[in-house]
């Protein structure tokens, strides 16, 4: 078996256009990441749903009031391509995370592996693991949300479509909604094929103004799927209480 280094999926992330995505973070809260994962890999990770050993938790969505559909958060250990990609992007989004804090005036800072950074959320009880699947259904949705989880919150977040629009689902798509201050909300939508991750803002953001930067909230969700079965798997970087 090769180094977890060497992994396909590690030499997929690694050869995405990382200067690019870094600076459309910066320009509007996300980033496309086109292609990291092949549909084999889409199909496998969309199957593990059904599997309830891999998961500490199951959500209707409706009974709570975010929208319809569920989601099912893994348990630990993480399935090998899930901690794989949640720990090969964060030195990718760790700077940027820090940058954004400094800007903010937030004293907190992130460090070089998410190892360590799990380390921190766990020593302040949020022990949970974060990464999720999602699975809606024709007529489901997913309403304006954020996915905070406790105080320490890591302030990006990555999301892979499983389903291939088109073919196994139609609608769906992914909503961002930006509020800037005195400002009428911006709404944003990310045209996501199968295997694309897109890179977004969890909650709040610093935007360039006249007087030096200042926050930007950010919220999303998915529109209603009209037809077939749209899987997601979510990759959160901070763990829950």
């Amino acid at each position: 078996m090769p180094a977890p280094s060497t992994t396909a999926l590690e030499q997929r992330l690694h050869a995405c256009d990382w200067t690019t995505a870094l600076s459309e973070l910066d320009a509007q809260g996300y980033a496309w990441l086109p292609s990291l994962l092949p549909p084999a890999a889409c199909r496998d990770l969309a199957a593990l749903y059904a599997h309830d050993a891999l998961f500490r938790s199951r959500v209707t969505m409706e009974r709570h009031g975010f929208g319809r559909g569920e989601y099912r958060y893994f348990a630990y250990p993480l399935p090998a391509p899930v901690e794989v990609l949640r720990r090969a992007a964060w030195p990718r989004l760790a700077p940027l995370a820090n940058r954004w804090n400094e800007s903010l005036g937030v004293a907190t800072r992130y460090p070089a592996t998410l190892a360590d950074y799990l380390a921190q959320c766990h020593a302040h009880g949020q022990r949970r693991p974060t990464p999720l699947l999602l699975r809606y259904g024709a007529g489901d949705y997913n309403c304006l949300h954020q996915d905070l989880y406790g105080e320490h919150v890591f302030p990006l977040q990555l999301a892979v479509l499983l389903s291939a629009p088109g073919e196994d689902f139609e609608g769906g798509e992914f909503v961002l909604v930006e509020q800037r201050p005195r400002m009428q909300s911006r709404v944003q939508v990310v045209p996501l094929r199968q295997g694309d991750a897109v890179v977004f803002a969890v909650n709040q953001r610093p935007v360039r103004g006249r007087h030096g930067s200042y926050r930007v909230r950010m919220r999303h969700g998915v529109s209603t799927v009209r037809a077939g079965q749209r899987h997601v798997l979510g990759v959160i970087f901070h763990d829950a209480e």
